[in-house]
């Protein structure tokens, strides 16, 4: 396991826990004591941890990377979104979660399913697979994007095009009727423009408010995926552009008060 995946897991769990000991993290991701105390000390030296009692917390005042912001947005949505994609997968499928936001929730939905093999190129969804045992995780590699968590680059996308997948799961920025599915940033649409023929089904998850939503960079017209999952129906031109080209639109039930 790389040890960059490692020491991020060892911080979104600190998210969640707040605390952890040293022999729980070690259980955790299937390591020795002794490397995680050499991880914790080497999140120690960056600020990033404090060491307690027999455990390690995080540090006092962490600011807050942009990725872990953007999870917390309309998290109920994306949570119902990332279940209902979750059940378009099989058994033994091999699957790409790629590196949005949504993508994450979809990989932890994943964890109901057996026996697949799980490509990323984000250290988020990465670091959530890995506590899934029954999973086998290919992590991209490549130069790591700060604000996004994931890599995107050349090396990124030559280990993706390895595989052909039987699902592959996309985030986006926007998504409207005449540019089709569009981002913000060139390399990570790149990236997805890169894998759109690896695929035998594409599922794209986006919530309303990438709908009509003024994006930059176009990865592909609605016409390349199959599925769109969401939590609103599309209406207007954007409903009668995913009708034209064929995109079965699944619209998942959201539980506000849960």
């Amino acid at each position: 396991m790389l040890q960059t995946v490692r020491t991020d897991r060892i911080l979104s769990l600190l998210e969640d826990q707040k605390a952890c000991s040293i022999a729980a993290l070690a259980r955790d991701l299937g390591v020795s004591e002794e490397t995680i105390r050499r991880d914790v000390r080497r999140l120690e030296q960056l600020g990033r941890v404090r060491k307690v009692h027999g455990g390690v917390r995080l540090a006092t005042n962490q600011p807050e990377a942009p990725y872990r912001a953007r999870l917390r947005e309309a998290a109920l949505a994306k949570r119902a979104i990332g279940e209902a994609a979750a059940r378009m997968v099989e058994p033994g499928m091999t699957v790409l979660v790629d590196s949005g936001t949504t993508s994450f929730w979809t990989a932890r939905a994943l964890s109901h399913r057996q026996g697949l093999t799980i490509v990323t190129n984000s250290l988020d969804v990465a670091s959530e697979t890995l506590g899934q045992s029954d999973h086998r995780l290919v992590f991209t590699g490549g130069e790591l994007d700060v604000d996004y968590r994931a890599a995107f680059c050349a090396a990124a996308i030559a280990s993706a095009r390895q595989f052909v997948f039987d699902v592959a799961i996309l985030s986006v920025g926007a998504i409207e009727a005449r540019h089709g599915l569009l981002d913000f940033d060139s390399n990570e649409a790149n990236f997805k423009r890169a894998v759109l023929d690896r695929a035998r089904r594409i599922v794209v998850v986006a919530d309303r408010s990438k709908f009509d939503r003024t994006g930059t960079r176009q990865v592909a017209d609605v016409g390349a995926i199959d599925d769109l999952v969401t939590d609103a129906a599309p209406a207007g031109p954007l409903a009668s552009a995913l009708a034209q080209a064929g995109v079965r639109v699944t619209v998942a039930s959201v539980d506000r008060d849960g």
